[in-house]
């Protein structure tokens, strides 16, 4: 797959401004779209978009294919009716109360949910319900997952009663018919998120911005996808995991990362053609232009971890068909806009596998300067056809600006003497984001990606996620005045000057 040489915006929905406490899809995603567009950007980078539970990490989803309820925009159900006019409860505005939204959405969500059967128009329910018939394959499972995880009080689904864990047909259908209500409620939900991305991503097409999606490999154990499909999973009889996924040690942690989702039965989903893997792909592919697919590595191989080991030490290295799945997605969807997202203990092996279906991968600058001259995070060793996507640092790292300031004094030296070369100045630390912002932007690859922190040239208190680390992440939100006309222009200058610069052409 080649790219056009381009550049996107790395920010999660939820970090955008708002009055509701966190990111919606209401106007302030439409105004970034507009500053994006002003930028000359091509692509807005988001997290993986399904609903998050304990830990607040998009990484940890309820589902592989339903959408975060708490990014449903308020004000929506408000000019609908469907709300009464009460203001929201105050929340700070530069970082998510994960504690205060959740105890203060869902609640919000039902009011809108009862305001809808209310009030809510002929259309509307023809709408919800050709939508419920188009999702059978997976939202009903979810929506009683959701009903049932609420009926007990937020347990995990292996804490139930054992004919529901069982999923005994008998039990399924008693539950169906005692919470009607909230399975009714669960799957409104998912169309209302539906209709609202499905709005904000035509927008986006208009103004020739693209969105580039992130789906994790791995899905969450306590999730609808594992109870409803326990034979794809290596589970024991009491339904928890006898193996989970993480990496070994490495850069971000010296005990490695237990990431503690349950691995694959590769066997299975081989047996039934990897029909629950191609769905999910048609599913994301539903969502955004290009998807990144995180941990690429662990589709060739993956590194399993007994279950009950309490860090990422122990484990080995499990070979996966990665080939045979790539294979048969391509044959059920053509040729899909896959990002391998190939960081970390990278072989031969998963080049070849990345190389073989022609998907780009990733470089991060931040990683460019440990070692030799032979780190292939450098921009002078990137491949000549830039096939790559460069990043100054992902969701993952520091800021560009934190990482600057606590970088060994060996790395900030081969930083210093690479921009010499290129005549990138860096006077003074507040000068690092953007040298490397300018580093990306000159480089071979064909698409750069900046965060948005690193635009505003923000110090570690922005920073979105700490691997290995359980809590506090997942916080960070801008600001309405962050952005600025003048950073746009000056993103859309270096774009102009690097040949980065996107046409206004409609994507779709």
């Amino acid at each position: 797959m080649d790219l056009e040489r381009s550049f996107g915006i790395l920010l999660h929905p939820t970090s955008l401004p708002g009055r509701w406490g966190m990111g919606t899809m209401g106007s302030a995603a439409f105004r970034f779209l507009d500053w994006l567009s002003a930028s000359g950007a091509r692509w807005w980078q988001v997290l993986p978009l399904g609903p998050t539970g304990y830990g607040d990490s998009p990484y940890q989803s309820f589902s592989a294919f339903a959408g975060n309820p708490y990014l449903l925009d308020p004000e929506e159900f408000l000019s609908r009716g469907w709300l009464p006019g009460d203001p929201p409860p105050p929340f700070p505005e530069d970082r998510v109360d994960y504690g205060g939204i959740y105890t203060t959405r869902w609640p919000l969500l039902r009011k809108a949910y009862a305001g809808f059967l209310a009030r809510g128009g002929r259309r509307e329910r023809r709408e919800l319900a050709r939508f419920l018939q188009g999702e059978e394959e997976w939202l009903p499972d979810y929506a009683l997952f959701m009903a049932l995880k609420d009926h007990h009080g937020g347990a995990a689904w292996t804490a139930w009663p054992g004919e529901l864990r069982a999923r005994d047909p008998d039990a399924l259908r008693a539950a169906r018919t005692r919470l009607a209500e909230e399975v009714g409620f669960h799957a409104w939900t998912q169309w209302t998120f539906a209709r609202g991305w499905e709005e904000l991503r035509a927008y986006a097409a208009e103004r020739g911005v693209g969105i580039l999606g992130d789906m994790p490999i791995f899905v969450a154990h306590d999730s609808a996808d594992v109870w409803a499909h326990p034979e794809l999973f290596h589970l024991g009889p009491d339904g928890n995991p006898t193996v989970v996924a993480g990496v070994p040690p490495d850069y971000f942690s010296p005990t490695g990362q237990r990431w503690g989702n349950p691995l694959y039965r590769w066997e299975a989903h081989e047996g039934s053609g990897f029909r629950w893997w191609v769905a999910r792909v048609r599913h994301a592919l539903r969502l955004a232009d290009l998807v990144r697919l995180d941990h690429f590595r662990g589709l060739q191989a993956y590194w399993e971890i007994p279950a009950g080991e309490p860090t990422a030490v122990r484990g080995r290295w499990v070979e996966a068909p990665g080939k045979a799945l790539l294979e048969r997605i391509r044959q059920e969807l053509g040729d899909v806009p896959i990002v391998a997202e190939d960081l970390g203990v990278i072989t031969p092996e998963v080049e070849a596998l990345r190389d073989g279906f022609g998907l780009p991968g990733m470089r991060v600058l931040q990683f460019a300067f440990q070692g030799g001259d032979d780190n292939p995070h450098l921009p002078r060793n990137y491949p000549a056809h830039g096939r790559v996507l460069v990043y100054t640092g992902t969701h993952d790292n520091d800021t560009a600006l934190g990482w600057y300031r606590s970088a060994p004094p060996e790395e900030r030296a081969r930083l210093g003497a690479y921009l010499a070369r290129e005549g990138i100045p860096l006077a003074q630390d507040e000068d690092a984001p953007w040298a490397l912002i300018e580093l990306a932007f000159r480089s071979r690859a064909n698409l750069a990606v900046i965060p948005l922190q690193d635009v505003l040239g923000l110090g570690s208190e922005a920073r979105m996620n700490r691997p290995a680390c359980p809590s506090g992440n997942w916080a960070w939100r801008c600001r309405e005045t962050d952005l600025r006309e003048d950073h746009a222009a000056r993103l859309r200058d270096l774009a102009a000057r690097t040949g980065r610069l996107a046409r206004r052409d409609p994507l779709r």
